[in-house]
């Protein structure tokens, strides 16, 4: 009896599992997590370890393909040597997510960022000092290529950020970041 009924539950949790979202279904996701950033073209900086997050709207093309935007709060920048620059924004990520398995998706696109807070903290002997960084340029660009999982309307979303813009008036430094969250979705 005892395997019956195991048997059951792992087949019912099976179908939940694999349920698909209906063609033309349209659902929300807000998420949270982190995200792992640096700057390319400058040597000998560690990565900058902040938070992401936001909510993404999805709409259900067909069954393998669905659309997806949102708005993300993402801190970024880069540690160098005892200064830590903070480059925080708003990211919108226009995906294209293709569904290769049952609740697994390969997503890429197109992100506009807008920075919203830019500043270097100095660590010193007496303590820490902060300013405000005046030449990091207003809007970013980059291509967000991921993966997502989906289990009981769990999602987990793994992306990696290629920066396409430079950061700072008259250096070559382009955002790279990797970003992990973790959310639910709810159809609407």
């Amino acid at each position: 009896m005892k395997k019956i009924v195991l048997m059951a539950v792992v087949l019912l949790s099976s179908v939940a599992t694999f349920a698909q979202h209906a063609t033309g279904s349209v659902s929300i996701k807000p998420e949270v997590g982190m995200t792992i950033a640096d700057l390319t073209d400058w040597d000998g900086t560690d990565s900058r370890i902040g938070l992401a997050a936001g909510a993404e709207f999805e709409f259900q093309a067909t069954d393998m393909v669905s659309i997806s935007a949102g708005a993300l709060y993402s801190m970024q920048g880069t540690k160098y040597n005892s200064v830590t620059y903070k480059n925080d924004y708003i990211n919108v990520p226009i995906l294209a997510n293709v569904y290769v398995a049952k609740g697994l998706a390969v997503k890429l696109g197109v992100q506009p960022g807008f920075n919203v807070n830019s500043k270097s903290l100095i660590k010193t002997a007496v303590g820490n000092l902060s300013q405000q960084e005046s030449d990091v340029k207003s809007v970013d660009f980059s291509i967000p290529v991921g993966l997502s999982y989906e289990f009981n309307d769990f999602v987990i979303d793994g992306r990696y950020n290629f920066g396409l813009t430079k950061v700072y008036d008259g250096s070559d430094s382009k955002n790279s970041v990797f970003q992990i969250t973790l959310g639910y979705r709810f159809d609407l």
